[in-house]
């Protein structure tokens, strides 16, 4: 695949991905944060396997990267949807 390709799929894939999420209502927001959760752990266990490859520093490198970023999102976005879910809890109702 050529530069210009990957480029053209990369900005289609953008414009499309504004336009589903600006489409979504926000009572949506929690179940698409939770599997785009799920789709990150994917891309964690892809960036494990990248970094354990052992297929020379440079890759061990980046690999180790992207374990350290694939965790702070995956992370990061568990706690959000759990603050977001308690946002629809009743103010009595028992934790």
């Amino acid at each position: 695949m050529t530069a210009f390709m990957q480029v053209y799929v990369f900005v289609l894939a953008g414009f499309v991905g504004f336009q589903v999420v600006s489409k979504v209502p926000a009572l949506l927001h929690t179940p698409l944060m939770s599997a785009a959760n799920a789709i990150t752990g994917i891309s964690l266990v892809g960036s494990l396997v990248a970094a354990g490859s052992g297929r020379g520093f440079a890759s061990n490198l980046l690999g180790s990267i992207a374990v350290a970023c694939a965790t702070i999102n995956v992370v990061g976005g568990f706690l959000i949807t759990d603050r977001m879910l308690k946002m629809f809890k009743r103010p009595g109702a028992p934790k």
